[in-house]
């Protein structure tokens, strides 16, 4: 799907990602009281993290069925619509942007998961990146017709810069939060490699 050695490098991003979100995830469920209920808005953000990882790192090396594609579009929309309500919970400025770039980078994923087959068009007849490249920005008619959209193509430019500036903002939270400064760096991490992905199926 995504061509070496990018598809090894996102790889160990997103199982570095899920696997940080996951020991999180361990850790506050461990260190919760025993009568809390239901998920914390923390845990589930490391939930929908965790998911997102195993379907960044499924995508970078298989092509799924149409039915696993709508399944994911279906259980990330559900993540993103969990999310907003916490906004009302959320103690601070910087809390309530950073949940709502978690609904960014969710809404990211659902764009990449839809759009998948428009954003790889230019390689569908099998050739190499470099001559999808060039059909894609002037080749023939044949081409042409399998030439990705301008309309996905601007789309596809918003969701990477969102996603870089929600990397920038992690960063920025990393290294002037107390505390916690691993899980911001794994947000900054998840939001990086999600713009990477969005630019390489588009080349």
């Amino acid at each position: 799907m995504i061509a070496s050695p990018w598809d090894l490098i996102l790889t160990v991003v997103f199982l570095a990602t899920g696997l940080i979100c996951l020991g999180d995830l361990i850790a506050r469920r461990i260190g919760r009281p025993a009568d809390a209920e239901g998920l914390a808005d923390e845990e589930l953000i490391d939930i929908n993290h965790a998911v997102m990882s195993a379907a960044m790192i499924l995508m970078t090396w298989v092509t799924v069925l149409d039915a696993v594609t709508w399944a994911q579009i279906a259980l990330f929309s559900i993540f993103a619509l969990a999310l907003p309500p916490a906004l009302a919970r959320a103690h601070g400025f910087p809390h309530r942007v950073e949940l709502v770039g978690h609904v960014v980078l969710n809404a990211a994923m659902i764009w990449m998961l839809a759009a998948m087959p428009l954003l790889m068009a230019g390689t569908a007849s099998g050739g190499d990146g470099g001559s999808a490249h060039a059909g894609h920005h002037g080749g023939g008619d044949e081409m042409g017709l399998m030439a990705t959209p301008v309309w996905a193509d601007v789309v596809n430019a918003a969701f990477i810069v969102a996603c870089a500036l929600g990397a920038a903002w992690w960063l920025y939270r990393a290294a002037v939060a107390r505390g916690h400064r691993m899980h911001a760096l794994c947000h900054a991490l998840m939001a990086a490699g999600m713009a990477a992905m969005l630019w390489l199926m588009n080349l």
